[in-house]
């Protein structure tokens, strides 16, 4: 056993004794040491009973002749982190949890790990700290958030209560009805209860196969997620205890190219978040991966979009999904296209996705349509290309609302903050191109979530009137023509910093074109001018990411000698 290296022979006697201070007994140093990764935290409404889940998880372990050891990651709620200088620190937060795991596990020499993650950056980070580690490992999340309901009965969620403040500005919704929206909103624990990055990570675990079936879409704080809990701490124990299994379920094995290339492919046929884009990039990267932003589009090609959710079908949320026969269903259906699916891939269960999936079916086609009834022949995520994002740009075509080709005339902000006093300021009309700027991961630093400014775009009856493009990244409750992670972002040169009020922009969703339409002449007497804003930073932590993050297009990871 890789634990071996602190409990085994007479050099090894301090290290025992401090172990034996925890409460380990003699016959523990013969067992397997299992790492419960657990991203407890009181803040974070998907979070704040892990440590309830944990204790089951540990109870488990226990029983199937393991010895668990718990510790946490920090987390960041992007929701309550939204719309203000605390939102700087939550992609950062992802680098902290990878390193966190990463150091934990092979500081202490762990054979195995369980991981509890939930919500935004919490799912990927222990993602990429376990892929570093390479043991093998099973992830469980916490679950998914009830939906809520107004008085009238109208199902409603985070994006919701987001998109209020701006009908609330316009006089379209009273005090009452703010108020009332408030509280029912986010009604349980659990992660909020749309297709937003927490459960699109969540699902897409399935589709890797690092995960059990039913991890993105049951319930929190049911019967049916703690038997879920149980059988993930079991299965952990089944691998730990048996040899052969050590070596066959390592992470790696598991997450490889397939992986990776399922993951993107059930991204497009859900409609997840944009942020997945980010995250899967990065985690190919650890996972030592080729798969590049470029290599999305052929996917989108393949794939139906059969399964929509709220944000951009605000009726339906993950527990419908559940209910209509979950992500095994989507991937079942996905099949039968011969979509983007490489189902000979092993899965921490130890079965292929193919054995994974053949008995599953759709109970409701309402929910999850049929091939032969998608919601649109190509995939719900794009990639845009042209000379303002010579790098690629992400846009959730799921979401969009209005028209897939706009020719607009753009309005500038340098930052999020200054966008949302202008649209609320009225200085955003029909037709425009809203441009966000300095908000990459370089520019933020951090790159910032901007569900404000399209919520209020949104409530202010402008969603499908106008497209807002953006170096910074949208949260997954973000609906509309929303185009992120723009690159080169503007700290670095890119062309969204050369941008001036009143240039043509022009976006072809289907073509997979994001353009200015100036001269060669034009752009490079700007470039000759240029000269990027530097925004003043207090923070230490953000000081250090601004110096070694990449942009967008690699995934926003940090420079390494690896990279």
């Amino acid at each position: 056993m890789r634990s071996d290296e602190i409990k085994k022979g007479f050099d090894r006697t301090p290290h025992r004794s401090l172990l034996r201070a925890t409460g380990l007994k003699d016959e523990d140093f013969n067992k397997p040491f299992i790492g419960v990764a657990n991203s407890f935290i009181e803040l974070i409404p998907g979070h704040f009973f892990l440590d309830k889940v944990s204790a089951i998880i540990k109870d488990e372990i226990r029983k199937n002749g393991c010895v668990p050891f718990e510790f946490n990651t920090i987390g960041v709620d992007d929701g309550i982190a939204m719309g203000h200088d605390g939102m700087l620190f939550s992609l950062p937060s992802r680098e902290l949890i990878a390193n966190s795991i990463e150091t934990v596990m092979n500081a202490h020499k762990l054979d195995a790990m369980i991981a509890i993650p939930n919500c935004d950056k919490i799912v990927p980070g222990m993602i990429m700290g376990a892929l570093r580690v390479n043991v093998p490992t099973v992830f469980v999340s916490g679950g998914a958030m009830q939906k809520g309901y107004t008085k009238d009965g109208t199902p409603i969620d985070l994006a919701t209560a987001f998109e209020a403040v701006g009908k609330f500005e316009t006089g379209d919704i009273t005090e009452e009805e703010l108020k009332d929206i408030e509280c029912n909103a986010c009604p349980s624990g659990g992660s909020c209860s749309g297709m937003f990055t927490a459960n699109s990570m969540n699902t897409l675990m399935e589709a890797m196969g690092i995960a059990l079936p039913g991890n993105g879409t049951i319930l929190a704080l049911t019967k049916e997620r703690e038997e879920l809990y149980r059988k993930a701490a079991k299965r952990i124990c089944e691998i730990a205890l048996d040899k052969a299994s050590i070596e066959k379920f390592k992470l790696r094995n598991i997450l490889n190219e397939k992986a990776v290339r399922n993951a993107f492919a059930v991204d497009m046929a859900m409609g997840g978040s944009s942020n997945t884009v980010l995250h899967m990039l990065a985690i190919a990267k650890e996972a030592g991966v080729n798969f590049e932003l470029k290599d999305i589009n052929a996917i989108s090609k393949r794939v139906s979009h059969i399964a929509k959710i709220s944000p951009s079908l605000t009726t339906v949320h993950m527990e419908d999904i559940n209910k209509a026969g979950g992500v095994s269903a989507v991937m079942k259906e996905m099949t039968k296209r011969g979509d983007d699916i490489l189902l000979d891939n092993l899965t921490v269960t130890g079965d292929t996705l193919l054995e994974r999936i053949k008995d599953a079916t759709i109970k409701d086609t309402n929910i999850i349509h049929t091939i032969d009834n998608p919601y649109s022949q190509v995939g719900g995520l794009a990639i845009l290309y042209g000379n303002l994002a010579l790098q690629g740009a992400v846009i959730k075509t799921a979401g969009i609302t209005g028209a897939r080709t706009l020719t607009g005339k753009a309005v500038c902000f340098n930052g999020q903050a200054e966008a949302i006093k202008g649209i609320v300021g009225g200085k955003v009309k029909a037709g425009d191109v809203v441009v966000i700027r300095y908000e990459g991961p370089k520019g933020g630093p951090g790159m910032q979530e901007m569900l404000a400014p399209t919520s209020l775009i949104m409530g202010m009856g402008l969603g499908d009137k106008v497209a807002l493009i953006t170096d910074g990244r949208f949260s997954g409750a973000t609906r509309g023509a929303s185009i992120g992670h723009v690159s080169p972002e503007a700290a670095e040169g890119g062309m969204i910093g050369l941008l001036k009020d009143g240039d043509e922009i022009h976006i072809d969703v289907d073509k997979y074109i994001l353009s200015v339409n100036l001269s060669d002449d034009e752009i490079e007497n700007r470039k000759a001018n240029f000269k990027p804003i530097k925004k003043p930073i207090t923070s230490s932590w953000l000081g250090q990411y601004r110096s070694l993050v990449t942009n967008a297009s690699s995934g926003a990871v940090l420079k390494t000698d690896l990279y």
